[in-house]
C-alpha cells in the first residue's frame, strides 16, 4: 500500500478509542474488514473483546484516556507489537445529563472534561509523539467533535464546551503537525443511532421547551465517513465533516 500512510506493501494501524461500543465499535469493525490493524481501547475490556472477535488483525489495550501513566502503556503497547501507527481515531468521548448550568454538579463538569478534554488531548500527544517519531515519519488524527461543536443543545453545557475544545485540538494539531508529515481532521456526528442516541428518536426537549422526537441514521454512516478520511493519502485532508441525520433539527437549529 502506497497511499501515504506507511511503507510499500505494510497492513496500515489504527488505534481506535472508546471502541468497546457505539461508534468506536462500528468504526473499528468497518476497518477490520478494510484490511487494517485496529488497535482497540476502552477501560473495560470485555466489550473491547467483543468488538475484536473474529478478527485477528485487533489488538485489545484496556486504557483510560484520562490516566496519563494509562495512556503511556498504551502507546507502548502498541509500539511493541507493530512498531509504528499510521491513524488515531481519537473518538471516547462522555456526556451529560440535559439540566441549566446552576443545576450541574461540579462532579459531572470534572467527568466529561476528563474525558473529553484531557483525554482527548492524552491521546492525541501520544500519537503525535509516535507518528513524529517513527520511519517513516507521519500519519492522520481524527478528532470526533460533535455537532454540538457547532451549536448546543438545551442544557448541555459541559458537554458543548468539551466539544467546542476538540474543534480547537484538531485546529491546532493540523498547524502543528505539518512538518513532520501527520494530518489532523474532525468529524462532527449528529444523530447517528447507538445505545446513547437512542433516546433521540424517542423524543429529547428542544430549545421551544418541546419534547420531541428526532431523526436518526445508521451508525455505519460514521464508520465509513471515518474509513474515507483516514484512507487518504497526507498530501490530501478532510478538515471537518459534518455526519448527520438528514432531517434533525441542526440547521435552525433553536
Amino acid at each position: 500500500m502506497t497511499d501515504g500512510n506507511g511503507g510499500a506493501g505494510e497492513q496500515r494501524t489504527i488505534l481506535i478509542t472508546g471502541a468497546g461500543s457505539g461508534i468506536g465499535r462500528a468504526t473499528a469493525r468497518r476497518f477490520l474488514e478494510a484490511g487494517w490493524r485496529v488497535a482497540l481501547t476502552g477501560r473495560r475490556e470485555a466489550p473491547l473483546e467483543e468488538t475484536a472477535r473474529g478478527h485477528d488483525a485487533a489488538l485489545v489495550l484496556p486504557c483510560d484516556v484520562a490516566d496519563p501513566a494509562s495512556v503511556d502503556a498504551l502507546y507502548e503497547g502498541i509500539e511493541t507489537e507493530w512498531g509504528r501507527l499510521d491513524a488515531l481515531f481519537n473518538n471516547a468521548g462522555v456526556g451529560a445529563f440535559g439540566r441549566p448550568i446552576d443545576e450541574i454538579p461540579v462532579e459531572d463538569w470534572l467527568r466529561v472534561c476528563d474525558t473529553n478534554i484531557t483525554g482527548m488531548f492524552l491521546v492525541a500527544r501520544g500519537a503525535f509523539g509516535m507518528m513524529r517519531r517513527q520511519a517513516p515519519r507521519g500519519g492522520r488524527i481524527v478528532n470526533n467533535g460533535s455537532i454540538s461543536a457547532h451549536v448546543p443543545r438545551p442544557g448541555s453545557t459541559p458537554y458543548t464546551m468539551s466539544k467546542h475544545a476538540v474543534t480547537g485540538l484538531t485546529r491546532s494539531l493540523s498547524l502543528d503537525g505539518r512538518p513532520y508529515g501527520i494530518a489532523c481532521g474532525q468529524i462532527d456526528i449528529g444523530n447517528a443511532l447507538t445505545e446513547m442516541a437512542a433516546p433521540m428518536a424517542q423524543g429529547v426537549p428542544q430549545a421551544d421547551g418541546r419534547i420531541m422526537a428526532e431523526a436518526v441514521m445508521d451508525v455505519a454512516h460514521v464508520a465509513d465517513a471515518v474509513l474515507h478520511m483516514a484512507s487518504l493519502p497526507l498530501e490530501a485532508n478532510v478538515q471537518f465533516m459534518t455526519v448527520m441525520a438528514t432531517n434533525m433539527p441542526f440547521i435552525g437549529r433553536g
